[in-house]
């Protein structure tokens, strides 16, 4: 295995971006260990990180560039559990990491929004959802949004670590992140140009390392 490759790759094809490699580094460590100990990744973004959040998920619960077959145990279990339906579903389903966006939940959302207070509804996932080993990831581009915030708060109290992925200086958010990657841009929509092969990268650092295949 030679995960670090992708950052190398990263690197080269956005030169930009050699300045944050020992912080996407970081932060793919951060979610591997996580991962190694059983826990789970929590995103979550605004707008343009919204969709972000959900990209991200996109790629770690099923395969991104290999096809990450179930176990052969898991294989017999589900042909046990139905041998017509668990054939089908052995030669199809794939191993995922696990990874929740908290963008989604609409009736969750819109009843905390509606009974208690808008800008808490990550935190309030993160309270639900989060445990200590978890990590959480907050994409903001300016790394000021106070819903981010209150996440990061959060899940800080839960015991879990926390990601940052913004651009500018930061923001407030860099300051209670484990690790965050700056992309070094001022404008919305150049820093997230830059936060998908950020997270794509790490995305594939992930599959090298659990799915060597």
């Amino acid at each position: 295995m030679n995960e670090y490759r992708y950052l190398t790759e990263l690197s080269e094809r956005y030169p930009v971006l050699k300045q944050t490699e020992n912080d996407i580094k970081a932060s793919y460590e951060i979610i591997r260990e996580a991962y190694e100990n059983g826990g789970k990744l929590l995103i979550a973004g605004n707008g343009g990180s919204c969709a972000d959040a959900e990209h991200i998920v996109g790629e770690l619960m099923k395969g991104f560039v290999k096809k990450r077959p179930v176990s052969e145990e898991m294989k017999e279990a589900l042909i046990a559990a139905d041998p017509s339906r668990g054939e089908r579903l052995a030669g199809r389903l794939q191993q995922g990491l696990a990874a929740i966006a908290l963008t989604g939940h609409p009736g969750l959302s819109t009843a905390f929004l509606n009974d208690v207070d808008g800008e808490m509804i990550y935190a309030q996932q993160i309270t639900g959802f989060g445990k200590q080993g978890d990590v959480f990831l907050g994409i903001t581009t300016s790394g000021n949004s106070e819903n981010i915030m209150y996440a990061a708060v959060a899940a800080r109290a839960k015991g879990m670590k926390v990601l940052g992925l913004t651009g500018r200086d930061g923001g407030r958010l860099k300051g209670i992140c484990d690790a965050a990657v700056v992309v070094p841009e001022n404008e919305t929509y150049k820093i997230q140009e830059l936060h998908l092969p950020i997270y794509h990268a790490l995305c594939l650092m992930l599959e090298e390392h659990f799915f060597n295949q």
